[in-house]
C-alpha cells in the first residue's frame, strides 16, 4: 500500500521526473495523431514503412529534445522537425511539408486550449498545474487526444481535405508559405499568453480569444481552397482552349477531306483503270498519313485522354511537333485516371522522354514519333511507350542515364539529354513500382516506361 500511496502522492503534485516519464509514450501518441492528420488533410500518399519510419524519427527527436534540449529551442527543432521529415519520407512538395507543421500546430494549439480551459474551469485547477502536476498533465493530454483524433476521423468521414496541386506557381507558393508563417507565430503568441494568463483572465475573454483563433484558422484554409480552386479553373481553362484548337483543326480537316472526297474516289480509279497498282499503292501511303494526322486529332480529347495533366502535356507537345514538321502518332488504350504515380513526378517525367525523342527525331530525315498508352493486365501494369527515329545509331544505351553523358562531346542537346534522364532515374530510384526500359534499332529508339498498380 506505501508503494500505491507514494506513487499517487508523486502523481498530484509536481514531480518533473514523473512528467518526463510520461513524455517517452506521449510523444508516441502525438507523432502518430500529428501524422494521420497531415496526412490525411493534404492528401499526402504514403506506405507503412514510411509511416513508421516518421513516427519513430521524430518521437526520437523529440525524446531526445525532452531530456537533453534547452528550452525554448527544443520546441524550436520540434517546429522545424515535422516539415523536413515530411520532405525528405514522404516525399511531398515544399509546401506541403510546410502546411504539414503548420496545420498540425494550430489545430493543437485550438485544442489544447480549449481542452485547458474545460479542464481548469471545471475542476478548478490552475492551468500552470497542466504543466509540472503528472496527473493533470495526463488527464489534459487524454483530453487533447481524444479531440485530436475525433477531428481525425471526422475529416476522413467527410473527405475534408486541402487538395493542393502538386505543383504551384512560385509567387503563390511564397505568398501561401509567408502567410502560414506570420500566422503561426500570431497564433503562437496568442497562444502562450493566454495560457500564462488564463488563471487571471475571465471565461469569456478566453474563449473570444479561442473564437478570433478559429476565425483566423477558417478564412486560412478558405483563401487557400480558393486559390487552389483558382489554380485548377485557370488549369482547365486552358485545356479546353487547346481541345476547342484542336477541334477546329479537326473539323477543317474533315471539311477538307468531304470536299476533296469527289477527287480522292476520281484518282484511285485512275490508278485501277490504269493498271497501276505501284502508283496505288504510293497514292493510298500519302492518303493514309493524312488520315492518321485526323486519327491523331480525334485521340487529342480531354474525355479520351482523362488526365488534366497528361492531356496538357501531349496536347502542347503534338503542337510543338507539329510546327517542327514531326509526326506525332498517339494511341491512348488505358484508363488515366487512376495511375500509381504522382501527377508531378509523371508530368516530368513524360516531358523529359516526349522532349528527347521530338528532338531527336527533328535531326532525321524521316521525322517521327510513335506515343503509346496502354494496359498490361496480366502484369497489373501500365505501358507507356515513346519510340522516335534518330540518326546516332551509336549511343550508348548503358550509359544515357549517367549524369551529363553525350554522345558527342560538342553536342550541348545530349548534355541536355544526359541532365533530364538523370533526373528521372532519381524518381525511378524512388518508387519501387517505376520501370523504364531503353532499347534500339535501325529504326527506332524506344522508351518503354512501366506504373506498376
Amino acid at each position: 500500500m506505501e508503494i500505491f500511496q507514494t506513487i499517487w502522492n508523486a502523481l498530484i503534485s509536481e514531480n518533473e521526473f514523473f512528467i518526463k516519464l510520461n513524455a517517452i509514450p506521449s510523444i508516441f501518441l502525438e507523432a502518430c495523431l500529428y501524422m494521420l492528420m497531415f496526412l490525411t488533410l493534404l492528401k499526402i500518399e504514403s506506405t507503412k514503412k514510411q509511416q513508421i519510419i516518421f513516427v519513430v524519427v521524430f518521437s526520437i527527436i523529440s525524446i531526445f529534445n525532452t531530456f537533453f534540449g534547452i528550452a525554448p529551442y527544443n520546441n524550436l527543432v520540434n517546429v522545424l522537425a515535422m516539415p523536413v521529415l515530411v520532405l525528405l519520407i514522404f516525399k511531398t512538395s515544399v509546401l506541403k511539408a510546410v502546411l504539414s507543421q503548420v496545420i498540425v500546430f494550430i489545430i493543437v494549439v485550438l485544442v489544447s486550449t480549449i481542452s485547458i480551459t474545460i479542464y481548469s474551469t471545471i475542476l478548478q485547477v490552475p492551468s500552470s498545474a497542466s504543466l509540472t502536476v503528472p496527473i493533470h498533465k495526463i488527464c489534459i493530454s487524454l483530453l487533447l487526444y481524444l479531440g485530436l483524433y475525433t477531428i481525425y476521423k471526422l475529416c476522413k468521414k467527410f473527405n475534408i481535405n486541402i487538395s493542393l496541386l502538386d505543383k504551384l506557381k512560385k509567387r503563390i507558393t511564397f505568398l501561401l508559405v509567408l502567410n502560414f508563417a506570420i500566422g503561426t507565430i500570431a497564433i503562437g503568441t496568442e497562444y502562450y499568453l493566454l495560457f500564462k494568463y488564463i488563471d487571471f483572465m475571465p471565461n469569456a475573454l478566453v474563449f473570444f480569444s479561442l473564437f478570433v483563433l478559429s476565425l483566423y484558422f477558417g478564412i486560412s484554409l478558405y483563401s487557400l481552397l480558393r486559390t487552389n480552386k483558382l489554380e485548377i479553373t485557370a488549369q482547365s481553362l486552358e485545356d479546353q482552349k487547346m481541345h476547342n484548337k484542336t477541334l477546329n483543326t479537326l473539323y477543317d480537316n474533315i471539311r477538307g477531306f468531304k470536299h476533296d472526297f469527289n477527287n480522292i474516289v476520281q484518282a484511285i480509279g485512275g490508278y485501277l483503270s490504269a493498271d497501276n497498282l505501284e502508283g496505288l499503292r504510293a497514292y493510298y501511303k500519302d492518303l493514309l498519313e493524312e488520315c492518321q494526322i485526323n486519327n491523331n486529332l480525334a485521340v487529342l480529347n480531354p474525355e479520351l485522354i482523362n488526365n488534366p495533366a497528361i492531356y496538357s502535356l501531349l496536347a502542347d507537345k503534338y503542337y510543338k511537333a507539329e510546327k517542327a514538321s514531326i509526326k506525332l502518332n498517339l494511341e491512348v488504350m488505358a484508363d488515366l485516371t487512376n495511375l500509381n504515380i504522382k501527377v508531378y513526378e509523371l508530368s516530368r517525367i513524360l516531358g523529359v522522354l516526349l522532349d528527347n525523342s521530338l528532338e531527336a527525331a527533328a535531326k532525321c530525315e524521316n521525322k517521327l514519333v510513335n506515343v503509346i498508352f496502354r494496359n498490361d493486365k496480366k502484369h497489373n501494369k501500365v505501358l507507356i511507350i515513346i519510340q522516335n527515329t534518330y540518326i546516332n545509331k551509336n549511343i550508348n544505351i548503358d550509359r544515357i542515364f549517367e549524369k551529363g553523358y553525350s554522345s558527342k562531346k560538342d553536342d550541348t542537346s545530349n548534355q541536355k539529354h544526359g541532365l533530364g534522364l538523370w533526373e528521372i532515374k532519381k524518381y525511378l530510384e524512388k518508387n519501387t513500382n517505376l520501370d523504364l526500359y531503353t532499347t534500339k534499332n535501325d529504326e527506332f529508339f524506344t522508351q518503354q516506361f512501366e506504373i506498376y498498380n
